[in-house]
């Protein structure tokens, strides 16, 4: 397909781009090409997708051309590299092997009045589940179903969340622009990308050197994120150029499948923040630091010293940027979260609801799940996905603002804002006329956006990444190691 500009397909990108406080002229150095009617549904998926890709690679040439004083490099988004990139977890493959991406009990329940969306992937969650439920740890789909089927959707969700588990009802959108958090998401932006307070130079950029470029090259990245967004941003700040160093806590499983997807160009630690010795290792990283990304739920590094204020006075010129599930703000704020519950939570499964065929999108399909019928999903979890983009796009817009004017810098994004968007603001130039989501493209092939690379966890199939401007490199420079096998050190060099 062609090159496409300004023909509705960047209305997404000036949206994004004008709430990372970017040149609104920039967006014109963008072209759009490949297969239509990708990521189909009811809500505009493809747009959310395209959009936070094309302002990464925006905010990447940016940087670029910031560095090296020249003309800014132009960025091309391929819709076929971008919805690619939005299912890579399920285009992976290791040694031939398909990872698991959703446990047995990671599902939706039938309640007595509704559904009720369950995540328990990883086994602290799974017995908290269980237990909130009074089942045995033993226990499967059927007792949970037996346990589930008896009660009320927002009687459980309180129950779970209450154990520390994760179980969200299933709303429609109405029901969530009534409930607190949902009126909560709806007053914030998209993004917030300002100031963080304290003095510091303006950032120091040298010129970039050698082919491919990689406009993060020689800046340190400490990455504290979990699951698919907070690792999707530093994914593609590594192809980038950054190094990036992953820190897990010892106790907090993770899955190394997973990190075969999300951990290319990155190299993965293990610190406990909670004895001596982990501390010292960090502050000696925060030290040398020029980012530091957080994912986990709001308050909860606040023990260790990590909240933003506190980070940038011990390191100042710090670009922050934290992401969370449900917001700063609002009585959900302090709850963790994934992509699938915040779906639910919003009401996307609603609308998605049987969105497979075009004759049920009626006017019950459009406003809630049918009643007969499960809810349903988007095509890809593009809550983490484009919330993982747009995050990467703020702390490059947030380095090159820097090299201007200095001080520190806070990003912050949520799974439920980016929801918000996507259900009230975007608009979808890939929606048919008639009822219902455009059918795939058939000229779609992914192979031709997948590669095979080996790595220490065996031999990886994977997508390739989709930000892309003149000179951008191709692919990650390392790939994935195992997960929390790294000495907690940056690399060599000043």
């Amino acid at each position: 397909m062609g090159q496409r500009h300004g023909d509705g397909h960047n209305s997404g990108t000036e949206q994004a781009w004008s709430a990372l406080g970017g040149d609104p002229a920039l967006t014109e150095r963008i072209s759009y090409g490949g297969p239509p009617g990708l990521l189909p549904a009811r809500l505009p998926a493809m747009s959310l997708a395209r959009a936070t890709v094309a302002v990464c690679a925006l905010a990447a040439a940016e940087l670029a051309a910031r560095r090296d004083g020249g003309p800014l490099p132009a960025v091309h988004v391929d819709d076929g590299a971008v919805a690619t990139a939005f299912v890579s977890e399920r285009h992976l493959r290791i040694d031939g092997r398909a990872p698991v991406n959703f446990a047995p009990l990671s599902r939706f329940w039938r309640t007595t009045d509704g559904w009720v969306r369950t995540h328990a992937n990883y086994p602290h969650h799974r017995a908290r589940l269980l237990r909130a439920l009074d089942l045995p740890e033993g226990a499967g789909v059927p007792e949970v179903e037996t346990a589930l089927a008896g009660r009320r959707a927002a009687e459980i969700e309180e129950t779970v969340y209450a154990a520390g588990g994760l179980a969200v009802a299933a709303r429609t959108p109405d029901a969530w622009a009534a409930h607190p958090q949902g009126a909560a998401a709806a007053a914030a932006p998209l993004l917030t990308l300002g100031p963080l307070g304290g003095a510091a130079p303006p950032r120091v950029l040298p010129p970039l050197a050698g082919d491919p470029v990689r406009p993060a090259a020689g800046l340190r990245v400490l990455d504290l994120t979990r699951v698919i967004a907070g690792p999707v941003a530093t994914r593609t700040l590594a192809l980038l150029g950054a190094d990036v160093l992953r820190i897990d806590a010892p106790q907090l499983p993770e899955s190394q499948d997973a990190h075969s997807d999300t951990g290319f160009g990155k190299r993965s630690t293990l610190l406990d923040l909670g004895s001596p010795g982990g501390r010292a290792d960090f502050e000696e990283l925060l030290a040398r630091a020029d980012v530091v990304v957080t994912g986990y739920r709001p308050g909860a590094l606040d023990r260790y010293g990590l909240t933003p204020e506190a980070l940038a006075a011990r390191r100042p010129g710090l670009v922050g940027a934290r992401l969370s599930a449900w917001g700063d703000d609002g009585p959900w704020g302090g709850r963790r979260g994934f992509d699938s519950l915040v779906q639910v939570a919003t009401g996307i499964a609603a609308v998605e609801a049987g969105a497979g065929s075009a004759s049920e999108d009626s006017k019950e399909s459009r406003g809630g799940a049918k009643r007969s019928g499960t809810p349903g999903a988007l095509p890809a979890q593009a809550l983490d996905h484009g919330t993982g983009y747009l995050l990467a796009a703020a702390v490059l817009r947030a380095l090159t603002d820097q090299s201007r004017t200095g001080g520190a810098t806070l990003a912050t994004l949520s799974l439920a804002r980016t929801a918000r968007w996507l259900t009230h603001d975007l608009a979808s130039p890939d929606r048919e006329r008639t009822a219902g989501p455009r059918p795939p493209g058939a000229a779609y092939d992914p192979a031709a956006h997948l590669r095979e690379t080996d790595s220490p966890a065996g031999r990886l199939r994977h997508a390739l990444p989709p930000v892309s401007f003149t000179g951008a490199p191709a692919t990650w420079a390392t790939p994935p190691g195992l997960c929390g096998t790294d000495a907690p050190v940056w690399r060599e060099g000043p």
